[in-house]
């Protein structure tokens, strides 16, 4: 029997690491180019909403728990979207509005009157478009 180490394990650590090197890169470049995606898509439909929403066209029903509806008032006031916002726990007007639409959840956008679920900037362009 003999008492040398067997070298082939200290070979192959290199091999193992370079065995999800490659996945690991791959993944991460196509992190990297839906990120850039998402980013060039939601810069455009915040220019298209800019250039067609008016005071008065978007109405957002909101609750003060809702992370969307933060997210969502954030982003239009951030790409200066004109838009009104009320909120369901504080503003009785805006919990009957809320109720008359049967809305399952917030963020609740009334668009020229038309009720759109949830926040989708390309969605709220179409309605504002009239596609």
């Amino acid at each position: 029997m003999s008492t040398e180490p067997n070298p082939t394990p200290a070979l192959l650590t290199p091999l193992r690491r370079r065995s999800w090197l490659r996945p690991l890169l791959i993944a991460l470049a196509a992190w990297v180019v839906l990120q850039s995606w998402q980013s060039y898509h939601a810069r455009q439909a915040a220019v298209s909403l800019a250039a067609l929403a008016k005071p008065g066209d978007i109405v957002m029903l909101s609750s003060e728990t809702c992370a969307y509806c933060k997210s969502a008032s954030r982003f239009m006031t951030q790409h200066q979207i004109p838009f009104s916002e009320c909120f369901i726990e504080t503003d009785a007007a805006c919990a009957e509005r809320y109720r008359a639409q049967q809305s399952p959840g917030t963020p609740t956008l009334l668009v020229r009157g038309q009720r759109l679920i949830g926040f989708d900037p390309e969605r709220i362009a179409k309605v504002l478009g009239g596609a």
